[in-house]
């Protein structure tokens, strides 16, 4: 299925969406409204002339300075076609918000988080919006382009890293306990 047919079913089932295709060298690549990724994700998973049921990962781009500034990008699947789709939509703002599509994927929940932890991209109506691979008190969002990387910042967690040789012992002492094994052989 090539990006002329996805557009026109597209622009089909939400007309009022301004749906445009953007040049791409590997697959079909659009570019949608932030404020309307919802409606239009929702006629890619439902219409059956589309069948994208798969959202294989959504992550994002920092074109800093230019405004906007942030695009997150989506990836979907149509097993029924054998055909992939870039989904784009560019955010602007103080913080970014686009709004979470967990409601049609539920796997989106990671990734959106991941794509918060790293960009600052705020999912509206996400179900749980906090820190996934960054500690719970980093400042920052470190892929943005304006992240202080050559700045020597301390180290911030809230426990130690490491543990004593007596709370290893006893770490691998339950985790024996729980299995029933004895350790040896």
């Amino acid at each position: 299925m090539d990006v002329e047919r996805i557009v026109a079913a597209l622009r089909a089932k939400v007309g009022d969406v301004d749906i445009r295709t953007l040049p791409s060298v590997d697959q079909p690549t659009i570019l949608v409204p932030a404020a309307r990724v919802v409606r239009v994700m929702a006629a890619l998973r439902n219409d059956p002339t589309l069948a994208f049921v798969f959202l294989s990962d959504v992550t994002a781009v920092d074109w800093w300075p230019a405004e906007p500034r942030f695009e997150v990008v989506y990836h979907l699947a149509s097993f029924a076609y054998q055909t992939r789709l870039r989904v784009k939509a560019r955010v602007a703002g103080t913080p970014p918000v686009l709004p979470t599509v967990t409601g049609l994927w539920p796997g989106a929940d990671w990734p959106e988080r991941e794509v918060w932890d790293f960009f600052g991209i705020v999912f509206a109506g996400h179900p749980d919006l906090r820190r996934l691979l960054m500690p719970e008190d980093w400042e920052g969002h470190p892929l943005r382009k304006d992240y202080p990387v050559q700045v020597r910042q301390p180290v911030k967690v809230y426990e130690p890293l490491q543990l004593t040789a007596e709370e290893f012992r006893a770490n691998l002492q339950a985790d024996r306990d729980a299995r029933g094994t004895t350790g040896e052989g």
